[in-house]
């Protein structure tokens, strides 16, 4: 194969779309073969035949570093490449390379036929960077889709970031571009740099699936290899693929790992992952939380996104550590049981040009029409969900936090946003879709398909929407037409309860509703009962800063009857860090929790209500089994607004338990029904002294009377404490 002029000018213009259609070793018709290599800068360049370096100089046939050497009678033979550069003397610039050019595609004709329908669930075991041992020789194999692009090329370190140097090869009309570059290894630093298809000038973009990136400004993807981390949690996830969470206690502590705890005595540092997974198991543990959900642990550029501008969709944040450091982290808290929750937000990513926006010059990822393709109140990118590659780089992501990082749950965010082509717009402003209507078809249907995929490679594993509207069958099974999520965040209970413990005592009995009205759509989805970040941050003020009161004392007692109804109602639990010891400084991202307040009575208290709701959820697990059903949860008294008392039960197979709530400063003696005779104990009395209240209550418990009331045949009357929740459990 004889290398034309044109030929030759599509590899030193940088057109040629597959160099190793020219590059490397090609049989020649009349026999023996031609051997080309590409080395810009290089003046020299020999190959050599065996280990002892004997070598033939090859020809120069361009200034830019193309070279070729005809063996007119040989058969195909391993071969070295010596190459010498302009600037020094044979010991300083004489190179021994492997050529690049000489390998076999990575990636199979039918992986690329799945990936293009977008089938390919473990698209992340062939895009990015892999270190790879072909034919004997280590390297590292890059490929990347940009089916627009004119000419790919991998650039870093190894090639001082030179676009001429490493042009991978188009694969078909699949748009991946594909390159293996021997020699590589772990802590390459690396980056695609592409000519668009309207574009003279090259720009540069990270890698989409890279595992590890470099801090801002530079944001150079880097080699990672994780095979070779050594778990320990195999009796966790065992547990975990047999256990149906819906029946169990599910308590979850949401952390924002950068603002959690940070170490003062080395400049205010972060901690980084190893330490976190340490310090969260052991606090987790000592309080009963059972799950940590981590604030977006995927790769931002921006500190102050909080991690929901994400351009690294595969990569644990560089902020911690390195991929194997956040591996470690999972792995300590898995041993100490407790479950590791990520947030995941495929709803948007940031305009930031180095990454996934208008990835190969045309809009690849997102849509180009603004309309569909702007996400206004945020100003980022929408993806477009109808392309199938998209869709299958997110199915990825999903799978890759899974199957690589052994995470326990997705909590997807912005999920509302996803479902609505009108969300956030006014009229105009969007395109409905191929009905005519407002949702967005195709982003229904992704959601359906990571929930069925998540479920069917990692049984076990949760997936909970943050979705703010009505729309049906959230957390109905993808098989029975639902979305396929495991639970749903209960918004409409949050904002209820926050707007009631707002109002003043003496005006409560007007409010009532909102304590009972989200029993109404309380068995329509799977949900979890829910205080966020979202509540303590843009001026919004603290959890505790919002509980009506005007000293610390009555603020106090307010958050603590907030949180115990919280645990006493039926579904799971959420509570964002620092909440649970009443921070009154409204959260930063950048400073680190007041830890400090655990020294006053009144923080520690409320640490310890939130110790001993957990141990009561957890040691009743009957009752937590229960949280979804119906026929476990009975109201005793929902309509007594003008006491502003409320009453329900909670049943479970072996224990029941009766709530009690005083949502005004008046100490009452009240009578209520119970649905047992018996020794009622007194579980958890909000008003305790071990909570920093006055220490009122019932002694420990009350025995139930034969005395008829709210339509059961036995009664207790009880003391309850002003502004107090008193939760009496009976075991059976």
């Amino acid at each position: 194969m004889r290398l034309s002029p044109a030929e030759l000018a599509a590899l030193v213009e940088g057109t040629e779309t597959c160099p190793h259609r020219f590059l490397g070793a090609h049989p020649l018709a009349d026999g023996g073969q031609v051997i080309r290599a590409l080395f810009p800068g290089a003046t020299s360049c020999r190959v050599l035949k065996d280990k002892a370096g004997r070598g033939e100089e090859m020809a120069k046939l361009a200034d830019l570093g193309v070279f070729e050497l005809v063996y007119p009678k040989s058969a195909a033979f391993r071969y070295r490449l010596q190459v010498t550069y302009a600037d020094g003397t044979t010991d300083g610039t004489t190179q021994v390379h492997e050529d690049p050019y000489r390998f076999l595609p990575t990636i199979s004709e039918p992986d690329l036929f799945l990936i293009g329908k977008g089938d390919d669930h473990k698209v992340f075991h062939k895009l990015g960077s892999h270190v790879r041992t072909l034919d004997g020789v280590t390297g590292v194999s890059f490929a990347v889709w940009a089916p627009s692009a004119r000419r790919v090329s991998v650039v870093g370190d190894h090639n001082l970031w030179n676009g001429r140097a490493h042009p991978m090869r188009a694969l078909g009309a699949s748009g991946i571009w594909e390159l293996f570059l021997p020699g590589l290894g772990v802590g390459a630093r690396y980056k695609y740099e592409i000519v668009g298809a309207h574009d003279q000038t090259p720009f540069i973009k990270t890698d989409p699936c890279a595992l590890h990136f470099e801090p801002s400004p530079n944001h150079a993807a880097i080699v990672c290899d994780v095979s070779g981390f050594v778990w320990n949690d195999q009796a966790w996830l065992e547990q975990r693929r047999q256990a149906d969470s819906r029946a169990r206690p599910m308590s979850v502590y949401e952390v924002h790992p950068a603002s959690w705890r940070r170490v003062p005595e080395e400049g205010n540092r972060v901690l980084n992952y190893r330490e976190l997974g340490t310090q969260l198991a052991e606090y987790c543990t000592r309080l009963g939380f059972t799950h940590v959900e981590l604030m977006p642990p995927s790769e931002h550029p921006f500190d102050g996104s909080w991690g929901y501008q994400v351009t690294g969709f595969y990569a644990p944040t560089h902020r911690f550590g390195t991929p194997l450091d956040f591996m470690a982290m999972v792995d300590t808290l898995h041993r100490a049981n407790i479950g590791v929750i990520a947030d995941w937000v495929p709803a948007h990513f940031p305009r930031d040009f180095f990454a996934l926006a208008r990835f190969d010059g045309t809009h690849l990822y997102e849509h180009a029409d603004p309309r569909l393709g702007e996400h206004q109140d945020w100003g980022t990118l929408i993806f477009n969900y109808g392309r199938h590659e998209v869709r299958g780089f997110l199915v990825g992501s999903a799978l890759s936090w899974l199957e690589r990082f052994h995470i326990d749950g997705l909590r997807v965010d912005a999920v509302a946003s996803m479902l609505y082509l009108d969300y956030s717009r006014k009229a105009g402003e969007w395109v409905p879709n191929r009905h005519g209507g407002r949702e967005n078809l195709e982003a229904v249907e992704f959601l359906r398909q990571v929930n069925a995929l998540v479920h069917l490679y990692h049984p076990g594993v949760v997936t909970i929407a943050e979705e703010s509207t009505s729309y049906p069958g959230v957390t109905k099974p993808v098989a029975e037409g639902g979305l396929g999520f495991d639970y749903k965040w209960n918004m409409g209970w949050m904002h209820d309860s926050l707007d009631y413990f707002k109002q003043d005592p003496l005006f409560r009995k007007f409010h009532h509703d909102k304590l009972t009205f989200g029993m109404l759509y309380q068995w329509s989805e799977a949900f979890v009962q829910s205080f966020s970040h979202d509540e303590v941050v843009h001026g919004k003020g603290s959890l505790i800063g919002k509980m009506s009161g005007g000293d610390d004392a009555t603020k106090a007692a307010n958050l603590r009857c907030l949180l115990a109804m919280q645990w006493a109602w039926p579904g799971k639990k959420t509570l964002f860090m620092g909440c649970e010891f009443g921070q009154f400084a409204e959260w930063k991202f950048d400073a680190s929790l007041d830890w400090h307040l655990l020294r006053y009575p009144l923080h520690e208290g409320l640490q310890r209500l939130v110790t001993d709701l957990n141990h009561l959820y957890r040691q009743d697990g009957s009752v937590a089994a229960k949280d979804l059903d119906s026929r476990a949860f009975a109201w005793i008294n929902a309509n007594d607004g003008d006491q502003s008392v409320l009453t329900f039960e909670r049943h479970g197979d072996d224990c029941a338990w009766v709530v009690v709530g005083n949502f005004t400063p008046v100490e009452r003696t009240y009578r209520l029904g119970v649905p047992f005779a018996g020794k009622w104990e007194e579980a958890v009395n909000t008003d305790s002294l071990h909570y920093a209240g006055k220490g009122l209550g019932n002694l420990g418990g009350v025995q139930a009377e034969a005395k008829p009331t709210h339509g059961r045949s036995h009664s207790i009357e009880v003391r309850l404490p002003g502004l107090s929740v008193v939760i009496f459990r009976q075991k059976r």
